[in-house]
């Protein structure tokens, strides 16, 4: 089993929490992404898992076995970084072999897992190439080989796609996922990227000032967030600040100043009455509608099949909205409103 398992688990700097007591177990084979903003802890978290950085409090555990003060060298984890770290003087073969010679595997056997990780990654035919000689996505390829190689129990990987560009994220992302649900691995993998998070994970956690807020699979945090800095950071969110109304059953309405009508939607955990929220509406829930608020369109953007419409309620409110191009409306004045079932009052977060 290659469970990983953080104990109460911190770090300082000096007067500095880079990383508060934290909780958290990866499931044996799971994809989990620790998503955030810079400084939002998802790195340390990582390096200490890796062994590159001793916690300050609390204990590691990897299948079961206490490796908090184990030298990397000794947690057989793979580790993939954001700048490839290859040997620019070495064939593929050599960068892929690398860690299997520090470990004195025998050269049949070698060359066995070389052209196997080769062929995962889909580098076959590339073993004498130079690295220099390879593209960005080819060299990103090289190095999740010869992390994987290895054979790790845990597999971390360090915002490894941030020097690729936008199309060749997205090719790379499907294969990394395409592998791990081929051959499934523990897998910790850290990125700012929200769309990577989504399409790659298993499970994601999200992160602010050194905490986990929230953590589950994309479609719960998406559809259900905790709180409105997750709402913000996953996926595109109108967000209305107000006051809550009512709380029951479940339910919550909110009052939003410059909206004549109360705003009802699913209570997220931490609500009060009278307290401050805001209302999330996506921009998907918008919908052209008979008797609804009363809306300028003031921006339209073009993006192929769908388009995004920026509205202004008469109270002021901006709200974006996305609908297929085709049925885009003509005129500038609209009247609006949305699916309540997908709405959720949440509590508002000050931004650190």
């Amino acid at each position: 089993m290659s469970t990983v398992r953080f104990a109460g688990v911190s770090r300082r700097f000096l007067e500095i929490t880079a990383l508060h007591p934290t909780d958290l177990e990866v499931r044996d084979g799971e994809f989990l992404t620790l998503l955030g903003p810079s400084g939002s802890g998802k790195t340390t978290l990582l390096t200490i898992c890796a062994g590159y950085l001793p916690p300050s409090g609390g204990r590691l555990f990897v299948g079961g076995r206490d490796v908090t003060d184990l030298a990397p060298r000794h947690r057989n984890i793979g580790m993939v970084f954001q700048n490839y770290a290859l040997f620019p003087h070495m064939t593929v073969f050599e960068n892929v072999a690398y860690g299997l010679r520090v470990r004195r595997v025998a050269a049949q056997e070698l060359a066995r897992r070389v052209g196997e990780a080769l062929r995962m990654v889909q580098l076959d035919g590339f073993a004498d190439r130079p690295v220099p000689m390879l593209s960005g996505g080819q060299q990103q390829r090289v190095a999740l080989a010869r992390a994987m190689v290895i054979e790790p129990d845990i597999l971390l990987m360090d915002e490894p796609l941030g020097a690729l560009d936008r199309q060749l994220r997205k090719e790379v992302q499907l294969e990394i996922r395409r592998m791990h649900v081929a051959r499934p691995r523990t897998t910790i993998y850290v990125t700012h990227d929200q769309e990577e998070a989504l399409v790659m994970s298993d499970r994601i956690a999200v992160m602010r000032a050194g905490r986990i807020v929230q953590a589950g699979s994309g479609r719960d945090l998406y559809e259900r967030p905790a709180d409105a800095f997750v709402a913000r950071f996953l996926g595109e969110s109108n967000l209305v600040a107000g006051t809550v109304q009512s709380l029951g059953d479940g339910r919550a309405v909110l009052a939003a100043p410059g909206i004549a009508r109360p705003i009802a939607g699913r209570a997220a955990p931490g609500l009060a009455a009278g307290a401050r929220a805001a209302a999330l509406i996506r921009p998907e829930a918008l919908r052209p509608e008979a008797g609804g608020l009363s809306a300028r369109i003031v921006e339209r953007v073009y993006l192929g099949e769908l388009a995004a419409l920026r509205l202004v309620l008469e109270g002021g409110h901006e709200l974006w909205c996305r609908c297929f191009s085709a049925a885009a409306p003509g005129e500038d004045k609209v009247e609006i409103g949305w699916d309540a079932t997908a709405v959720s009052i949440l509590p508002e977060v000050n931004e650190p």
